[in-house]
């Protein structure tokens, strides 16, 4: 086996976030465990306009800050769906036999979604934060980068903005399904988002963070002006439930080490032996 080439595109924008950290850290302990040599390279796209070439066989586009609409017609905002569009057109070729493999998070996410085009991206009406539990759309197919977790699972949400009103036709026309949902709650009448999708065969994504993980969150939230914000907005109880998920391994600690890992580690595989993978 080859060595595997690696592009996280950070879309942090020079902030301050402990998902750089966590996905740097993930792809660590996967070299560590399965004895796999990879070559990472990291991309400031939002300040610096970087944008990796095609050289590379996975690409992790991270979360980031601010407003995933406001950026239209920005020059790293066109990069960016520049790139998708180029790495779409070389899994398209069928004469490209090993596939370029992308996983987008938050921020990349709602990006994502914009540039396929399978729903609308809106602002929410408050800020989702803390660690709640995410559904399946349905159960019996979930996707295999999800396998090892149960309905619902549990992950980190920070985000201002949405994906709703999923377009099925679209879905369809680009071989793209909806996965996951956000939780129910049935005193309030809006629309669940969508928590995960998958755009194609190769390109997966989550509203969610399952790069998170719990010693992360926990320095993140016991920072003491992060917790005044968190009792002042939400309540007392609301900031002690979400340190009691981070100390429960069916929770965050469960979503962090299979989702990410299990992309990584299947898209490996598909990378290395594309004739024994449908």
């Amino acid at each position: 086996m080859g060595t595997i080439r690696i592009a996280i595109l950070d879309l942090y924008a020079g902030h301050a976030n402990e998902g750089m950290r966590c996905i740097r850290e993930i792809l660590e302990d996967i070299q560590n465990k399965h004895g796999i040599a990879i070559s990472l390279d990291e991309f400031d796209v939002r300040n610096s306009i970087e944008i990796p070439g095609m050289q590379y066989d996975i690409y992790i586009s991270s979360g980031g800050p601010g407003s995933p609409l406001d950026s239209m017609g920005e020059d790293w905002d066109n990069a960016y769906f520049e790139w998708i569009k180029k790495v779409v057109k070389w899994n398209q070729d069928a004469d490209q036999i090993n596939k370029k493999f992308v996983f987008f998070i938050c921020h990349s996410f709602q990006l994502a979604c914009r540039y396929f085009e399978i729903g609308q991206v809106t602002k929410r009406k408050s800020t989702s934060f803390g660690v709640f539990p995410i559904h399946w759309i349905n159960a019996s197919e979930r996707d295999p980068v999800f396998q090892g977790l149960e309905d619902p699972f549990y992950g980190v949400d920070s985000r201002d903005f949405q994906v709703i009103q999923p377009d099925a036709l679209r879905l369809e026309e680009i071989g793209g399904k909806i996965l996951c949902l956000e939780k129910e709650r049935s005193h309030i009448q809006l629309e669940r988002a969508v928590m995960a999708a998958r755009f194609n065969p190769w390109m997966i994504g989550t509203q969610f963070h399952p790069e998170a993980d719990p010693r992360g969150m926990s320095m993140y939230l016991q920072q003491e002006e992060k917790k005044r914000n968190i009792i002042d907005n939400h309540g007392f109880e609301k900031w002690q439930s979400m340190i009691d998920h981070l100390n429960d391994p069916d929770k965050i600690r469960l979503t962090h080490n299979q989702v990410l890992p299990n992309f990584i580690l299947q898209s490996i595989a598909k990378i290395n032996y594309p004739y024994s993978l449908s």
